[in-house]
């Protein structure tokens, strides 16, 4: 994975595409803001680093050796985002089940297609983005 123009401009709009796809799904759709039990700005900035954390791994598995062998970019981008989606629902379930009540699996598996369908978007977006700009940096032999 090198570190240059297509890695950072694919990195941060992927996180920034995330994060309001997001906002937009339980600030304004599910209205689970108004839901927690501290402060707003707390739950922006956590879930900030959370996305740009979550756009370094799909970053990292869409650049992994494995999925190398998946030509298309496009193609490419839609699994890394689908597998880290899945792995990010796993997680948030695991770590939650213990607070959470009254989880039927119709919610389950509706949180889980929206965690692999918001993670899918962030990989094409970082597919397409890492395939059309230009980086200016040229490496030396």
């Amino acid at each position: 994975m090198k570190f240059n123009t297509r890695f950072f401009v694919s990195w941060i709009l992927g996180s920034i595409i995330m994060y309001a796809l997001f906002y937009m799904w339980h600030g304004v759709f599910l209205n689970d803001f108004k839901k927690i039990n501290f402060p707003l700005t707390w739950l922006l900035i956590f879930t900030a680093i959370a996305y740009v954390t979550i756009s370094f791994l799909t970053y990292a598995v869409y650049e992994s050796k494995p999925m190398k062998n998946i030509y298309n970019f496009f193609v490419r981008g839609i699994t890394a985002g689908a597998l880290v989606g899945f792995i990010i629902f796993v997680v948030s379930t695991v770590v939650t089940i213990s607070i959470s009540r009254n989880l039927s699996a119709k919610h389950l598996v509706f949180d889980c297609i929206w965690q692999i369908t918001e993670q899918t978007i962030g990989g094409i977006v970082m597919a397409v983005v890492k395939v059309f700009v230009i980086d200016f940096s040229h490496e030396e032999a």
